[in-house]
C-alpha cells in the first residue's frame, strides 16, 4: 500500500526510545524507509534500522549517517531528536555540565545535518526537523541549562532554514510541552512526592494532562512530508495550549 512517505529515507536521532522511537515508527507506518542513529539500540523494532553513534562525536555520526545513505539509496529527511536533560537554576550546574549537554542538545543537532546536507541536498522532497521544546519561548522555574540549549536549537532552525530554503531543504523544529516519556519518568521518581510533581506537571497544561510522544510525532512527521512542502522557519508548539493559552483560573465549588 502506498503511504504519504513511500520511497523516501527518513534519519531519525536519538529514536530509540521516547518521542524518537514514537517518530521513527511513525514515519515507518507511513512508507519511510527509518534509520535509528542511537547509543543503545537494543530491543530497536523492525522494520526500522540501527546505526550505533553518540551526537556527541563527529566521526561516528558521520560514519551512522553515511551507513544509512548507502543503506537506503540517500536521505531525505533529517530528525534531530537526541538530547538528554538539566535541572537547576544557573547557580546548579558546572561549567562541566553545560559543555556536557550543550555538546548534545546543541552541536549533536549541528554534526548530524553537516553530515546530511550533502545528501538532503539530492532530495526532491529534503526536511530537517529539529525536536526543541516549550522551555525555548516560555521561562519555566529550574531549567536555566536546558532552556539555554533549546532556545539555541530554535534559533539555530531558523538560521538553517533561511541558509538552506534556496538548496531545497526545509527546516522546522516542534516544541514539546512535558511529555510523557521514560525520561520524565526518571524526574518524577527522583521527586520528594512523584504523584503531587506529576499532578503539577499535568496542571501547567492547560489541557490538563502530559503531551503523550504520539502527538509529538505526528507533528514531527508532519513538517517532514511533502504535504508541509511550504512551510520552512517554523517552530510548531505541541504543549497542551501551554505556550499560547491563558486560563483564568477554576472557580472554586
Amino acid at each position: 500500500m502506498t503511504t504519504a512517505l513511500t520511497g523516501l529515507t527518513a534519519v531519525v536521532t536519538g529514536g530509540a526510545s521516547g518521542i524518537g522511537l514514537a517518530t521513527a515508527g511513525l514515519l515507518a507506518e507511513q512508507g519511510a524507509d527509518v534509520a535509528v542513529l542511537d547509543r543503545d539500540l537494543s530491543g530497536l523494532p523492525a522494520p526500522l534500522r540501527g546505526f550505533t553513534a553518540d551526537v556527541t562525536d563527529d566521526r561516528a555520526v558521520r560514519a551512522a549517517v553515511e551507513g544509512a545513505a548507502e543503506a537506503f539509496g540517500g536521505i531525505d529527511i533529517l530528525v534531530n531528536n537526541a538530547g538528554i536533560g538539566a535541572a537547576g537554576t544557573v547557580e546548579d550546574n558546572t561549567d562541566e555540565e553545560w559543555h556536557r549537554v550543550l555538546d548534545v542538545n546543541v552541536l549533536g543537532v549541528v554534526r548530524t545535518t553537516r553530515a546530511a546536507l550533502p545528501y538532503l541536498r539530492r532530495s526532491s522532497a529534503a526536511s530537517v526537523v529539529n525536536v526543541c521544546s516549550i522551555a525555548a519561548t516560555a521561562g519555566l522555574p529550574r531549567r536555566a541549562l536546558y532552556s539555554a540549549g533549546k532556545g539555541a536549537v530554535l534559533s539555530l532552525t531558523l538560521a538553517m532554514a533561511a541558509d538552506h530554503v534556496r538548496e531545497g531543504v526545509r527546516v522546522n523544529c516542534v516544541n514539546p510541552g512535558t511529555v510523557d516519556t521514560p525520561w520524565v519518568g526518571r524526574l518524577l521518581d527522583a521527586a520528594d512526592d512523584p504523584v503531587a510533581e506529576r499532578a503539577a506537571l499535568e496542571g501547567r497544561q492547560p489541557t490538563g494532562r502530559l503531551v503523550s510522544a504520539r502527538e509529538v510525532a505526528a507533528a514531527v512527521v508532519y513538517l517532514a512530508s511533502p504535504a508541509a512542502g511550504s512551510t520552512t522557519g517554523t517552530a510548531l508548539a505541541v504543549d497542551g495550549g501551554m505556550a499560547g493559552l491563558r486560563l483564568r483560573p477554576e472557580p472554586r465549588s
